[in-house]
């Protein structure tokens, strides 16, 4: 009550209070949404603005489905999307081209399981089906009437799949006691749909392993196979290294899908299964009447529950509260943790800024195409044995068992920058027919390498690195991994046609300096193809207290010949300008403290 009357006060004192005497607010722009047009969609299969109407989702897939068997991965179907980068701009560019096929891929494979259950799984199956996430979970309308469609299909008899992993990650424990006072549980359970945690999980690719003979079989046969989930976000390789496409429901939908299988599936023109007579069952027989679901969630949910459970949020159990607590003014770092590690950001630094200056010399550490996100980029999700990263805590002395994931070692810079632009969907474009965290060594003749172990190999050479990129350079989350991973790998410029606002100034915050080709420019079209060796002249004019517009790239290949271009500077403000000149945001708000 006390929080309720301080955001009345303030939103009163701010104007924001909205009261039958209020004037109506006047607003630049008005937008009229007719709630007759809005009908159910998912969104996939890779990015969460590529929205799916339910009723066309199996032709979307169909037509897709190719281009994933064939790794020529291309739109989202019928997709309809909009441009995740730099408004007015551009206008989020053309995306790849769809697979056209008149039926589908085809490609069963007999699993038997550790339990002795013998099924064909195929291309399209849903191999993970994950009520989860921060927001979808904790909007009870939608969770009481997903728990309220699996009380409907357990009592029609209907089952999941054996080769769907399920699970339930609600964001809040409120979630768990209207469940139980609903008497809900037990069905969702007798589906598969057991309580994970609460928190984090599938959405940023916590999801575990999906079964060890299914991820044997997907991965023998190259199997392009879905998963579905609440999430908010489903980019390529985030949710499950064995899942090629990934698609956003919301959690009644997840649970329809788990039953389905597939995403080769109409829910309008067939049935999910057959109940105990032999009579057919589709969506709409078990779907929960909205003045079911409200009437349930009346009876079920009351303020006591919030009041209760987020009492002592802070509190801890009693793990948490046995933690040994250091002292002192400066943080203790534990020079062998593998987990918190002190990062570099600030070695050498002095207090008065060094003058920025020109590139010269750099080499191309990876040419990417369009819709490259900060889950391409950052690291994200399971820890791999063979990857740097694993390699390196391996040499640490951790288990494969214990090497948990990316997320959970984010303290640990040595471990992040192993897995920035490690991404199993990354396509570099150095290589050819090759995914995943891989590049060209040009101070080895251009072989074949990770991108972390040729980093390494130009920072010892004192080699300064470039991205090359297309159109929406960054999209996704904003992830400040995104940022640092590429900084420390060693680039210093990013050149691309267009990027999403808060990566382009997060590489800003970490000292990288943003690049765009001319208009209706790209790597392609000026002939660049990433071997060449590039000079960026111009960035030095930030040392008089200014930002040029433009500064001059050159890049010159084996044979001496040169491309040359006038890159547009996305330095776009004036407090950008000043992170830049201090080698990013960190090193100039230290500064500011200091001299403050």
């Amino acid at each position: 009550d006390e929080s309720v009357a301080l955001v009345e006060a303030y939103a009163k004192e701010q104007g924001m209070w909205l009261g039958a005497d209020t004037a109506e607010a006047r607003y630049s722009e008005y937008i009229e949404l007719d709630l007759s047009t809005v009908v159910p969609s998912i969104a996939g299969p890779k990015r969460p603005q590529d929205r799916i109407e339910l009723s066309a989702a199996k032709e979307s897939f169909r037509k897709v489905l190719p281009t994933y068997v064939a790794h020529e991965e291309g739109d989202a179907g019928d997709a309809r999307s909009f441009p995740a980068s730099d408004p007015g701009i551009d206008d989020g560019g053309e995306k790849p081209a769809d697979g056209k096929a008149n039926g589908r891929p085809s490609k069963k494979v007999s699993v038997t399981d550790a339990e002795g259950r013998t099924f064909d799984i195929d291309h399209g199956i849903v191999s993970i089906a994950s009520i989860t996430s921060c927001t979808n979970t904790s909007n009870p309308s939608v969770m009481m009437a997903a728990a309220m469609l699996a009380k409907n299909a357990v009592e029609k008899g209907l089952t999941v799949a054996p080769w769907v992993k399920t699970s339930m990650a609600p964001g809040s424990k409120v979630v768990t006691g209207y469940y139980d006072k609903a008497g809900m549980w037990p069905y969702l359970e007798k589906l598969g749909f057991h309580l994970v945690g609460y928190g984090c999980t599938t959405c940023i690719g916590n999801s575990g392993p999906l079964g060890e003979e299914i991820s044997q079989a997907i991965n023998d046969a190259d199997l392009a196979v879905t998963s579905v989930l609440s999430g908010n976000r489903n980019f390529e390789g985030r949710i499950n290294p064995d899942v090629k496409m990934n698609y956003l429901a919301s959690p009644p939908l997840v649970i329809a899908y788990a039953l389905a299988g597939t995403m080769d599936f109409d829910f309008e023109s067939e049935p999910l299964g057959k109940d105990a007579d032999g009579n057919d069952v589709f969506l709409k027989d078990i779907w929960p009447a909205p003045e079911d679901v409200e009437s349930t969630i009346a009876a079920s949910i009351n303020q006591d529950m919030f009041t209760e459970d987020y009492a002592d949020v802070f509190a801890g159990d009693h793990r948490w509260q046995s933690l040994p607590t250091p002292e002192g003014d400066t943080f203790a770092w534990d020079g062998e943790s593998t987990y918190v590690r002190k990062p570099p950001y600030f070695d050498g630094m002095s207090m008065e800024p060094s003058p920025v200056s020109d590139i010269e010399g750099a080499r191309v550490l990876a040419k990417l195409g369009d819709s490259v996100t900060t889950d391409h980029i950052s690291p994200a999700g399971a820890i791999k044995t063979d990857s740097p990263a694993g390699k390196y805590l391996a040499d640490h002395g951790i288990e494969r068992k214990d090497f948990n994931s990316y997320g959970s070692r984010r303290g640990n810079h040595e471990v992040m920058i192993r897995g920035t632009f490690a991404n199993i969907r990354l396509k570099n474009l150095l290589l050819d027919g090759v995914e995943g965290g891989f590049t060209r060594d040009f101070t080895k003749g251009g072989e074949q390498t990770t991108i972390y172990d040729a980093a390494q190999s130009y920072a010892e050479a004192g080699t300064p690195l470039v991205i090359l990129s297309g159109k929406e350079y960054g999209s996704g989350s904003s992830r400040d991994w995104a940022a640092k991973g590429t900084s420390l790998l060693g680039v210093k410029a990013v050149i691309a046609e267009s990027y999403e606002r808060i990566h382009r100034s997060n590489l800003i915050g970490m000292g990288v300096i943003p690049l765009q080709y001319p208009a209706g420019q790209n790597a392609d079209s000026l002939g660049l193809d990433g071997t060449e060796t590039f000079s960026i002249t111009g960035i030095t004019a930030l040392n008089e207290g200014t930002t040029p517009k433009t500064v001059k790239v050159v890049a010159t290949k084996d044979g001496g010949q040169t491309v040359e271009f006038d890159a547009v500077v996305r330095i776009d403000t004036p407090g950008e300008a000043d992170y830049y000149r201090n080698g990013g945001i960190l090193q100039y708000v230290l500064r500011s403290l200091v001299a403050s």
